[in-house]
């Protein structure tokens, strides 16, 4: 593989480092020119790191652009990869003449890069702003960047993420704790808590609000110091600040700092407070030495920092928060051991040199796969209730979404959502808003497949309008010349006699194939007669999902104020007819499991803002208990890690029941739709009991059973095993409709 990188050849910063560690060490895997339109400072470093790199000066754009050209033709490049505006703007150029692929590394927000310079902003800018347009594919360093361009309206097929990978090969620290505070000025006790940044003295770092909140929690725990490594223009009036504020004993300025693995290791908490970053290299180098880490919510950060699990994360500015968790930090030594150790771990296994090269190379050859794909409609579009906050409904499109990214890395994927810009966000597909019928109608005539997307989408019990829509969805698509599959799907219940007949009418003739996710839905197809799409009994997509690792888990639950070790009953419900009569009894069941197993009752939704209003109902009743509800869903990786933490889930929610049953826990459904019985029905599970019919003994009951089974992993696992031995035919079935040749 051979690929030719251009660059203006004057950066500097994290643009600079992150060129150079990567093509300095990518050298063994691929053929690699870099390409500079000034000689200077950064291409000398470059030559000595061992980068081949060639200057093209000169004021003559198309003089440069011949020459170019005929460089990159004569040797044989393959893949054409920019940086920064200039690189942008030769590459954009290039792409028609040479007909390669053209790759750009954003590295920073493109519409901040010529801040107080007008002029510059006006001209390049611009130049630049038209050229990320033009090029192929767009690289940003975190994937909080690849949100922004998401978010700009960039192709989510055109994007990808990397990161500042660190070295975390171990190494020796050449000075101790005390020989590097002496070298810095810092004399201070040996059992001070030193709290710690490196960063320029500039704005945009704003320490400011690091010295002002270290002050404040000063005075609550005065074995804190805080030592600032970092040189700037604002040196003088931090100092000044510190002396305001009376910490100036307690605050050190180091000064430029070299040797940052002394530094690392001479502290006790790492922090960043900056207003701005793409993917700093001070948090990674933090997490390299397994240092707790509080810092702003700010660019890719927020993808390593899981909040109150492996650090803390505070809003740009705000003093009091930032406080607030060095006090935490101060006050608990096992807290930040725990945290450090955490961060440790996930930046090694996610934000090593060795995964940052490894990113890239899936990179590029992605990019030449999709280069020599033939031409012709290709693609799916997806339907279903997404983007309404339901974690039930994401997980199934999650589960979608990954299992044909599994058929095909390369496949471009447009769904239907509520809520398109949270939908592009979280799963990298291009998204339609729901009711833009007559853009996805266009869209449709590119794609290949439709998928009519899990849940219980053929229904008319809480809205009939909502089953017409996905029938109309589903004849377009036929219309359109797509393959129609409806994916782990439930079937019913259809109560309206004109509702059974259109559907029968819809699917018998624009469906090619029906997976179903139960049995009961095979029976309700059978029932309305539908003979002609292929059916084929599978199971629920979201099966295949996976939990959080212990370690995540541990951090999610002490973030919520739960002890890691405590022993919890689940309560998932959801507003309903006829549920408000049933909160006392709920909360008398939630009481005796407090009372009699030992059980603490933590109620989790599945849709919030439904779920929550249910949870209070019942909690109102719950005096004298200690119990929790959590404030919002989580992802599904989240929750299924906390179902998991669960001695027993009692729930309302199919969803729940699937999370919790995948992980071997033991269950109480409560049914207010026959997809709860029949899941519970499927897996052999058989404690549960319709909403109407339930009485506080009904539920303690069946607590009282599922506590005694909480041993028999074989029978709580093995339903569920059987589901996930079928539920590859959910994707079988796309895969055979995928890699059908066009007619």
């Amino acid at each position: 593989m051979k690929v030719v990188h251009l660059i203006s050849g004057g950066d500097s910063g994290g643009a600079k480092t992150h060129i150079h560690s990567l093509l300095s060490n990518i050298s063994s895997r691929a053929e690699i020119t870099m390409v500079c339109f000034m000689e200077g400072p950064f291409a000398q470093e470059a030559r000595a790191l061992g980068i081949p790199t060639v200057v093209f000066e000169g004021r003559n754009i198309l003089r440069t652009l011949s020459r170019l050209k005929k460089f990159i033709r004569e040797g044989g490049y393959q893949i054409v990869h920019c940086h920064g505006a200039r690189g942008n703007l030769m590459g954009a150029l290039l792409k028609r003449a040479l007909k390669l692929p053209v790759i750009t590394t954003v590295h920073s927000d493109y519409r901040l890069d010529y801040l107080g310079r007008p002029l510059g902003r006006l001209v390049y800018g611009t130049l630049n702003t038209l050229a990320l347009r033009r090029l192929d594919y767009r690289i940003g360093v975190s994937d909080a960047m690849v949100d922004l361009l998401i978010d700009r309206g960039f192709d989510a097929d055109t994007l990808f993420s990397i990161y500042n990978g660190v070295d975390f090969t171990p190494r020796p620290v050449a000075l101790e704790r005390p020989a590097f505070l002496e070298r810095v000025g810092a004399r201070w006790p040996e059992d001070s808590l030193i709290v710690g940044i490196a960063a320029r003295l500039n704005p945009v770092k704003d320490i400011p609000t690091l010295i002002k909140a270290f002050a404040q929690a000063h005075r609550t725990y005065p074995r804190l110091r805080l030592l600032i490594a970092g040189d700037g223009e604002d040196m003088d009036d931090l100092k000044a600040l510190a002396r305001e504020l009376g910490v100036e004993g307690e605050v050190c300025f180091a000064g430029w700092v070299s040797d940052v693995d002394s530094f690392y290791h001479a502290i006790d908490i790492n922090t960043l407070t900056s207003l701005s970053e793409t993917f700093p290299y001070s948090v990674t180098e933090g997490a390299r030495a397994a240092l707790p880490t509080v810092s702003s919510r700010v660019g890719g950060v927020p993808y390593l920092i899981d909040h109150g699990v492996n650090g803390f994360l505070f809003e740009s500015g705000d003093v009091a928060a930032l406080a607030g968790y060095l006090e935490a930090l101060a006050a608990d030594q096992g807290l930040r051991e725990r945290m450090g150790r955490r961060l440790y771990n996930k930046a090694k296994s996610q934000y090593s040199i060795e995964t940052t090269l490894d990113r890239q190379m899936e990179i590029y050859e992605t990019v030449l796969r999709r280069q020599s794909r033939p031409k012709g409609r290709y693609g799916a579009a997806i339907c279903g209730a997404y983007g309404k906050g339901n974690a039930g409904d994401d997980a199934i499109l999650e589960a979608i979404v990954k299992e044909l990214r599994d058929i095909d890395p390369d496949l471009p994927i447009w769904v239907l959502s509520r809520s398109p810009k949270e939908t592009r966000l979280r799963y990298r597909v291009n998204a339609i808003y729901t009711f833009r019928l007559w853009r996805f109608f266009r869209r449709l005539g590119k794609t290949r497949l439709y998928i009519n997307g899990g849940g219980s989408l053929m229904q008319d019990v809480t809205s009939r309008r909502s089953l017409w829509f996905y029938l109309l969805t589903i004849s377009m698509a036929h219309a359109r010349g797509n393959k129609v599959l409806m994916y782990g799907c439930g079937i019913g219940p259809i109560q309206y006699p004109s509702n059974r007949r259109l559907c029968s009418r819809v699917l018998q003739k624009n469906v090619d194939a029906i997976t179903l996710r139960d049995v009961n839905s095979q029976d309700e197809l059978r029932d309305m007669g539908i003979t002609r799409p292929e059916v084929i009994l599978s199971a629920d997509p979201t099966v295949i999902l996976p939990a959080a690792p212990k370690e995540i888990t541990d951090g999610l639950l002490e973030s919520m104020g739960l002890d890691p070790a405590g022993a919890y009953i689940c309560f998932t419900l959801r507003t309903w007819p006829g549920f408000e009569e049933k909160a006392e009894a709920f909360a008398q069941a939630a009481r005796y499991a407090w009372e009699r197993h030992g059980l603490t009752p933590v109620f989790l939704p599945i849709e919030a803002k439904l779920d929550n209003v249910a949870a209070a109902q019942v909690t109102r009743h719950l005096e004298g208990v200690p119990h929790l509800i959590a404030p919002q869903s989580a992802s599904s990786y989240h929750a299924i890690g906390l179902f998991a933490r669960m001695r027993v889930v009692v729930s309302m929610r199919l969803h729940a029941l699937v999370f919790a049953a995948g992980q071997g826990v033991p269950l109480v459904g409560v049914v207010y739709d026959q997809k709860i019985s029949s899941f519970l029905d499927y897996i052999g599970q058989d404690l549960y009991t319709d909403l109407h019919d339930v009485t506080a003994q009904a539920l303690q009951d069946h607590i009282d059973q599922a506590v005694a089974r909480t041993g028999d992993r074989a029978f709580l696992l093995g339903g569920v095993e059987r589901l996930r031995q079928v539920e590859h035919r959910n994707s079988e079935a796309a895969r055979r409709f995928l890699s059908e040749v066009e007619p």
